[in-house]
This record gives structure tokens, C-alpha cells and sequence, in this order.
């Protein structure tokens, strides 16, 4: 898979930065770009110890962009309400 590849793919070198998650040229979003490479090789450490990646990605547009992975807005999956049973607590006395 080309996104994980150690050594930058060609189309990469003439990305620009995206001031906001996603295509300057045309506002799409990340999840609609056509390739995506995440340069693992130089993590940059913010003030609190974190690390953040550049992202690069090629939009449908044509444009090539990059931003950091700390700007990426939160998944719409996370805060999602699971439908999952309660937890069956195990207690000794139930069959007495």
C-alpha cells in the first residue's frame, strides 16, 4: 500500500500546504482523495510530547496537498452511541 511506503512517492513534491483539513483548490475532504501517503519517517514532536505526521494526499481535483495529522478533524465515528448489550456482571448467587 502506497500510503505507508518508507520513501515518498513522486507526486508529493509539488503539494502544498492546506491551511484547513482538506483540498485548497476545491474544498474536498481527505476521505475523497484518490492517494494518500503519511510520512512516517519524520514525526514532529509538539509541546506536549505528541507526535504529528504530514499527510499528503492527491484530490479528485488534481491538486496535491498536505497537512499535518494533529489538524485532522475527529472521526464522526467516535462519538457514535455503540449498540451493544449491557455487560452480564458474573455473581456467584445468581443460581442459589
Amino acid at each position: 500500500m502506497e500510503a505507508f511506503e518508507l520513501t515518498p512517492p513522486d507526486w508529493t513534491q509539488s503539494a502544498v500546504h492546506a491551511a484547513e483539513f482538506c483540498c485548497p483548490a476545491c474544498r474536498s475532504s481527505s476521505k475523497e482523495a484518490k492517494r494518500v501517503w503519511v510520512n512516517r519517517r519524520s514525526p514532529v514532536y509538539t509541546e506536549d510530547h505528541r507526535r504529528k505526521w504530514q499527510e499528503f494526499y492527491e484530490c479528485q481535483c488534481g491538486q496535491i496537498w498536505w497537512a499535518w495529522s494533529s489538524d485532522r478533524p475527529p472521526s464522526e465515528l467516535v462519538n457514535k452511541e455503540r449498540d451493544l448489550p449491557p455487560p452480564r456482571f458474573f455473581n456467584p448467587f445468581d443460581d442459589l
